[in-house]
């Protein structure tokens, strides 16, 4: 072993042992392990900073924003409703989730797969009060897992059927990888419905102090107008959409103001007021195709054109204690609508035009960037933080699966690579205003890429030092010796490993040969070994950083580098012990 080898796996060990002490940002500790990478001469100075061109970072950035794009679309939250409105538990919701993004997975890139369904885990979540971390990662493995079942679900198996056809003359069909990952999907999915506890509840580690503020007591109204779908339906249904989170607290009907009995039945014209969150309050409107308070906004002649939403204090200096919405008449005079006022310990009964604003009130303001920051300055408004307001925006329902679909299908059919096909969908979510220009780059999780681009020159130090020839010629002198279960068995152990710091093509380029060659001076067929070298190489459980799929429910599921071994070890274990057999069954090694 030479110097620079042994140094090379110093730092990375130095910097796994610092990642599992959690005693520091994972970015920061990333950082820190390139500088000494550098410093020791196993990083060339002219490549220390290549990873953030690297194509991992562009596929990870971009599926962050585009999974925003479809969570803000609103069509997650109709989805839901209509077809699973009875998933309460979080084993049954669990258990669609992870169904839906294998199946996904076999026949889409599986970070595509995953990108879809966060936003679904991300309402579960809130449904039944448990914490999105213990949606997130399992499935993330769960996309690992369905994407080992067809020939394109997952990097591993296209290079092992490219290598297999240079060897014997003959590429891996389609769906020759379905057996064994079809028996290793069901199987690792099993037991991640069943030991999902092994996962801590965690929040998010990057939460801004604007995360804390939560005003639960919104006054808001909506009337029902020709293309409402809850015309002559219960005013129960068109408070369904809330789960229990929004209450009625009248409905007028002309000048008759009635008792908000959950039977009643909703006429044309009706107006609703309502209590409670603006994001409850948000999915009534946006399902119910009702009408907020205010008027149709425009701006240079283009409705809904740059239209926001946001939360302001009424401060003790401001011109509008006292006065009520009618009498400002915001919407004519200064292009913006009261959409919600909250005032703290008390229930508001009137109608929103009639009320008396008050200092310490919260107000819901729609209209645009500009208008908006005019009133904030002239009547000495507090904007209560730099966050989304959902209500009162509008969300173009189908466009953002639109675009991700386009993105899959493009790279499904070799019309263009990952990185390009989802920078791609993520710039459309921009130019087709699926998420606005402000908020994209709070979508863009920037610790998270930061580690990612540290990490990539740090990890390749293995392969330019020679560490992973090193490896490769100790698995092949061991495994000699070792009959055809052993060997297929530390061969796909050693793919394991090597993962997370080859990334899983890489790991199939380096091993799948080394696999080949000693399984024909064994006698043995390659097939099983080959798949093996697949199998290790897509089920990177142990790390945040092996697969891109990891990587993406890193900072929004607030996990600790420490949570991935708890449950990713113990399904490695169940991974190893049903592939063997399955492999030497399904393709017999003589």
């Amino acid at each position: 072993m030479t110097t620079q080898q042994i140094l090379a796996f110093s730092v990375i060990a130095l910097m796994m042992a610092v990642f599992i002490w959690d005693r520091f940002r994972y970015d920061v500790v990333a950082c820190c392990a390139l500088i000494l990478a550098v410093a020791v001469g196993i990083v060339p100075p002219d490549k220390a900073f290549s990873g953030f061109s690297d194509d991992i970072v562009i596929i990870v950035g971009s599926a962050l924003v585009v999974s925003a794009g479809v969570a803000r679309s609103g069509i997650v939250d109709t989805a839901i409703k209509k077809f699973f409105p009875n998933l309460n538990t979080l084993h049954t919701q669990l258990a669609l989730l992870m169904i839906v993004v294998a199946l996904l997975s076999a026949f889409i890139k599986n970070i595509g797969a995953l990108a879809i369904m966060m936003p679904v885990a991300f309402q579960f979540a809130k449904k039944s009060g448990a914490s999105p971390s213990k949606y997130l990662m399992p499935m993330s493995f769960a996309a690992l897992l369905g994407g080992l079942m067809t020939q394109i679900g997952t990097s591993p198996n296209i290079v092992v059927s490219r290598l297999r056809e240079e060897m014997t003359g003959t590429s891996f069909r389609m769906f020759d990888f379905t057996p064994i990952g079809g028996i290793l999907t069901i199987v690792g999915v099993t037991f991640l419905l069943f030991f999902h506890w092994l996962v801590p509840s965690r929040t998010k580690q990057n939460s801004s102090i604007e995360d804390a503020v939560e005003i639960k007591n919104y006054t808001s109204e909506v009337a029902l107008t020709a293309e409402s779908v809850l015309l002559d339906r219960a005013l129960s249904d068109l408070l369904k959409p809330a789960d229990g989170e929004v209450i009625a607290t009248a409905v007028l009907r002309r000048a008759t103001r009635m008792a908000p009995f959950p039977d009643l039945l909703l006429r044309f014209g009706d107006v609703v007021l309502l209590e409670g969150p603006s994001s409850a309050i948000d999915r009534i409107v946006s399902s119910g195709k009702l009408q907020l308070s205010g008027k149709p906004l425009k701006e240079n002649g283009l409705p809904e054109a740059d239209i926001i939403s946001l939360e302001a204090i009424v401060s003790q200096e401001s011109a509008l204690a006292g006065l009520s919405a009618k009498e400002l008449a915001l919407s004519y005079t200064r292009g913006v609508n009261l959409l919600a006022i909250s005032r703290r310990g008390e229930r508001l009964k009137d109608r929103l035009g009639s009320l008396s604003i008050s200092m310490g009130d919260v107000l819901v303001l729609q209209g645009s960037r500009a208008s908006l920051t005019a009133l904030l300055q002239d009547f000495a408004l507090l904007p209560l933080a730099q966050r989304e307001v959902l209500l009162g925006t509008r969300r173009r329902a189908f466009i953002p699966l639109i675009i991700l679909a386009l993105a899959m299908a493009t790279t499904a059919v070799g019309l263009a690579p990952i990185p390009v096909a989802f920078f791609a969908a993520a710039l459309g979510m921009v130019v087709f205003r699926a998420i606005p220009l402000a908020d994209v780059y709070k979508s863009v999780d920037g610790p998270i890429l930061i580690m990612l681009a540290a990490l990539i020159p740090v990890s390749d130090s293995l392969r330019t030092t020679g560490g992973s020839d090193l490896i490769a010629n100790w698995l092949g002198n061991v495994a000699t010796d070792l009959p055809a279960w052993g060997a297929l068995g530390m061969i796909l152990v050693t793919a394991m490993a090597v993962t997370p710091f080859l990334n899983n093509a890489a790991t199939v380029l380096v091993m799948a040969p080394i696999a080949a060659s000693f399984a024909t001076n064994l006698g043995f067929r390659p097939e099983a070994f080959l798949l093996a070298v697949a199998v290790g190489a897509g089920c990177d459980f142990l790390t945040p950083v092996g697969h891109q799929c990891n990587t993406l429910v890193f900072g929004p599921g607030g996990y600790k580098f420490s949570d991935y071994p708890r449950l990713g070890l113990p399904l490695s274990a169940l991974i190893v012990l049903v592939s063997v057999p399955a492999l030497l069954f399904v393709w017999p090694p003589i």
